[in-house]
């Protein structure tokens, strides 16, 4: 699955264009390396999100096409969020 899409049906960003947005500024990595918004995401990665002065390390747990409110923060773990 896309990293633009997975932002979105995760629920960590609320729509795809902010999310395809928010990785095309750089701010997106997965596993170390720069991620681009067709980047392919999979259960075992580790990604770290950058928003403003925000800093969210997550695992990825799943990947899922869809997926509810209450089940779509079971996709991920967060490992560490802190402000910078």
């Amino acid at each position: 699955m896309r990293i633009d899409k997975y932002l979105k049906v995760s629920r960590l960003i609320k729509r795809r264009t902010v999310a395809k947005e928010i990785v095309d500024g750089g701010t997106v990595s997965i596993n170390g390396k720069d991620a681009k918004p067709s980047s392919e995401i999979k259960v075992g990665d580790q990604v770290l999100l950058r928003l403003g002065k925000h800093r969210i390390l997550f695992e990825v747990l799943a990947v899922s096409e869809n997926a509810t409110k209450a089940s779509s923060s079971e996709m991920y773990k967060i490992i560490k969020d802190e402000v910078v």
